[in-house]
């Protein structure tokens, strides 16, 4: 598989959904992680990014707006450990707990499944990245319908070991708008990684998302050497 340009990437379809990438900088020294949220429906759009300890959470903008908050609001993003979760729902939490019991990224997720919004059945994306001793390592994962078919869930899990610096991974949970939304499909998809900092990575990001879908992105890098945090947050509505 080729790597694509990013802004061509995120930009190839109006509606991709909810987003995560993971990767390591161009320059080496730090390992990246991405998510953003979108909307066609009020409730959707109706969100921005708060952060909440050393993590996120997605939190009403206007609370008299809020209808079903059920798959809506979540915390995103958490940390335990050295390791760095991101998913696109309260799997998180699954995730976070169950690497609190010992068991791994994919162990913890077979308790779950794609989300029960039918006809859409939103794929559940998830990423891990562990920084340690001056490495780093990441993993995805998509849980998504067997086509449209709720009695059937495919499972699937990606991971990359000593990634290459300017390299990133880009999973979402739809591949294109549509009605119902058909779900990604294949191998999270290669990108270059190539802005010059955190500020021109979240940048790149925004900019590339469609302007009258997107609502909130939050960008993450992580120093390999020290393990210290630089995070960006960017909401449309303010």
């Amino acid at each position: 598989m080729s790597i694509q340009n990013l802004s061509a990437e995120i930009s190839r379809t109006t509606y991709p959904g909810r987003g995560i990438i993971i990767g390591t900088s161009a320059d080496g020294a730090n390992a990246v992680v991405a998510y953003f949220i979108m909307g066609r429906s009020e409730n959707s759009r109706n969100r921005i990014f708060v952060t909440e300890g050393t993590g996120i959470r997605t939190q009403a903008f206007d609370q008299a707006k809020l209808k079903d908050p059920s798959l809506v609001i979540y915390a995103p993003v958490r940390v335990f450990g050295t390791t760095t979760i991101v998913t696109n729902g309260d799997q998180t939490d699954t995730v976070y707990e169950g690497l609190s019991r010992g068991l791994s990224f994919e162990q913890a997720l077979r308790s779950r499944e794609f989300e029960p919004d039918s006809p859409n059945f939103t794929p559940r994306i998830s990423g891990v990245v562990n920084v340690e001793n001056g490495k780093h390592d990441f993993s995805l994962s998509i849980l998504k319908s067997d086509d449209g078919d709720a009695a059937s869930c495919n499972r699937f899990t990606f991971s990359y070991e000593h990634p290459r610096a300017g390299i990133g991974r880009f999973i979402h949970t739809y591949e294109h708008d549509g009605n119902p939304l058909p779900s990604f499909c294949g191998e999270p998809v290669p990108l270059a990684l190539t802005a010059a900092s955190i500020d021109d990575f979240a940048s790149e990001i925004w900019n590339s998302l469609n302007a009258e879908n997107k609502v909130s992105l939050f960008v993450r890098y992580i120093s390999i050497a020290t393990g210290t945090t630089d995070s960006r947050i960017l909401n449309k509505n303010s």
